[in-house]
């Protein structure tokens, strides 16, 4: 059954809500016991793999404790699970789980490369699936008319396939938003709010990997309905949706006027919303979320991070009374936190998911690299996140950074911070999270506001060829290396308020990274420079990554971008011809 059937089926939105609201309590209740939680959780993953490949060759049979665990088994990335991943995946059985993997789900990491994450059943039951009804309960419990029509949310990240890539065994290799958890895992609540939509399934064909094609269908039909909700998960594709308006306006208008769809006949004419529409362009001189769908009220996407910055005021193009709710914390190997509230940004750690352990972010991860268990976790810090599941990943360095935003009943609220690399030119060992905040005061020092932002390091002879400001660069800076910060402000900022701006990011950064501070005094970096780009052109890069034919949901905000082709990209004049 498909989504869009689910949830035409009398009395599954009184199931769907009873289930979304069940697993939140049951995810609250496993706090009063975190400890207790944990090794439980820690005997289940490996009493059930200790006769696999890798448990037979870390005595997982022998592991009582977190301490036999951190013995047994060195912190791991993907590529130390990656030979066993591989195999498993050529049709090769029990390396890794004792469960065989139903799907592959696809994952992203800093080079865009792709994974394939070993999904298994057990994984599903006791891992993914409370974590994933939990997540949705503070959506569907403050603003529950998202349930009451399937057209009611559009939902970005959804995009089903008929014919998806398949690994050597057999098994789908996919995205999570394009696996039917009912038809594959027997779950068929787990149809999402706006999979039931007209949109959901396309009903005209597009290209294989067309997904600027597919998004303009789905906003084409999303004019002609009440949305009250959107979700997007990346908030990267959140952002696009006002450009994408703008972008496809007249073919939109168009289409609701004559009826069709990409072309093609699709249902009756409807010059009265295209009267509509072309009314709102004309009074207020654009398109925004919010002139289409005028009672839209909530938004769910990640909110940390680089997001952090451009969403407060993104969140005015979708209207003045519109919530956004966080994501969970999680990647496509594992949860980590999940919302059980509205707060704006954390979500409780998922106690039952997984063994989780965490080390400083300051530090490098090693193999022995010390680690910190939840309940020793400090309020205020950053921190690598490690985590082991039944599903096969151990001791999984996943590489994301987390802040403790508080302790609740001493468990811990986490947000994404930024993943868990570093850009070191001189020895300033910057991390995501740092900039962002020294980002964060350098925008309020001035009052000012972007829409988006990335940055470099670029030699200080080298300096890039569009306009910049900065501090000019002192003898000892002769030829050192510098920051460039490719910023799209969210109105002009005049020159001044420019070189005001880029002096206090220079001091925020010293503030936030002793690397940093070191590295200026001692003259290794120059002072950064700011390059001011136009409104759109981080909306350009966007759907130029997304024409390319990589995923939408996998086209994030990414801060560091050293490959020279990707920053020209980003940087370049618009109304420069192309070479």
């Amino acid at each position: 059954m498909n989504a869009s059937s689910v949830w035409h089926t009398p009395g599954h939105t009184g199931r769907y809500r009873e289930r979304v609201f069940a697993a939140r309590e049951r995810l609250a209740a496993e706090h009063a016991d975190l400890r207790g939680m944990q090794q439980r959780v820690l005997t289940d993953l490996v009493g059930f793999n200790a006769s696999t490949r890798f448990g037979r060759r870390h005595g997982l049979g022998r592991v009582l404790t977190v301490d036999d665990f951190r013995e047994a088994v060195p912190v791991r990335d993907y590529a130390d699970h990656a030979d066993l991943i591989e195999r498993t995946a050529a049709g090769e059985r029990n390396l890794l789980s004792a469960d065989a993997p139903a799907v592959y789900f696809t994952s992203s990491g800093s080079t865009g490369a792709h994974k394939k994450v070993p999904v298994t059943p057990r994984f599903m039951r006791t891992t993914f699936m409370p974590f994933y009804f939990a997540a949705w309960a503070p959506l569907i419990e403050h603003f529950p008319d998202v349930l009451d029509r399937p057209d009611a949310v559009l939902n970005l990240k959804h995009d089903p396939l008929s014919a998806p890539p398949t690994t050597g065994d057999g098994r789908p290799h996919v995205g999570a938003s394009q696996v039917d958890f009912g038809a594959r895992f027997g779950e068929p609540l787990s149809a999402e709010p706006g999979t039931g939509a007209p949109w959901a399934a396309l009903p005209v064909p597009t290209e294989p990997g067309d997904h600027l094609e597919r998004a303009y269908l789905r906003l084409r039909l999303a004019v002609q309905s009440d949305l009250r909700a959107l979700i997007g998960i990346n908030p990267a594709m959140v952002a696009a949706v006002p450009y994408q308006l703008n972008l496809w306006w007249p073919r939109i208008v168009k289409e609701v006027r004559d009826g069709t769809l990409g072309g093609l006949p699709h249902r009756a004419p409807d010059p009265g919303r295209a009267a509509e529409l072309e009314h709102l362009a004309e009074y207020f001189g654009t398109v925004r979320p919010a002139h289409v769908w005028p009672r839209l009220r909530a938004i769910f996407c990640w909110t940390t991070g680089v997001a952090s910055l451009y969403l407060p005021a993104l969140r005015e193009e979708f209207g003045p009374g519109v919530t956004v709710l966080p994501a969970p914390v999680a990647a496509s190997e594992g949860p980590v936190g999940v919302a059980l509230d509205r707060h704006a940004s954390a979500g409780s750690l998922v106690a039952s998911a997984s063994v989780y352990e965490f080390v400083p972010a300051d530090q490098d991860l090693a193999p022995d690299s010390a680690t910190l268990l939840p309940h020793e976790l400090e309020a205020g810090q950053d921190y690598h996140v490690v985590f082991s599941h039944v599903g096969g990943l151990y001791r999984y360095a996943v590489g994301d950074v987390v802040r403790v935003v508080d302790l609740s009943g001493g468990v811990p609220r986490l947000e994404y911070a930024g993943r868990g690399g570093r850009s070191d030119a001189a020895g300033e060992r910057l991390r995501d999270a740092q900039v962002v905040l020294a980002l964060h005061t350098a925008l309020g020092s001035g009052g000012l506001a972007l829409r988006n932002v990335a940055c470099r390091v670029e030699p200080a002879a080298g300096a890039t060829t569009g306009p910049a400001a900065g501090p000019a660069a002192g003898p000892a800076e002769h030829g050192a290396p510098r920051y460039v910060f490719a910023v799209a402000p969210r109105s002009p900022w005049h020159a001044a308020e420019t070189v005001r701006f880029t002096a206090a990011l220079d001091r925020s950064l010293a503030a936030q990274s002793a690397g940093y501070a070191q590295a200026r005094a001692a003259g290794r970096l120059a002072a950064p420079a700011v390059r001011l780009l136009d409104a759109e052109a981080f909306d350009r890069d966007w759907h130029e990554a997304v024409a390319t034919g990589i995923r939408p949901t996998q086209v994030k905000d990414r801060l560091f971008r050293q490959d020279d082709a990707l920053w020209e990209r980003l940087t370049r004049d618009p109304h420069a011809p192309l070479a």
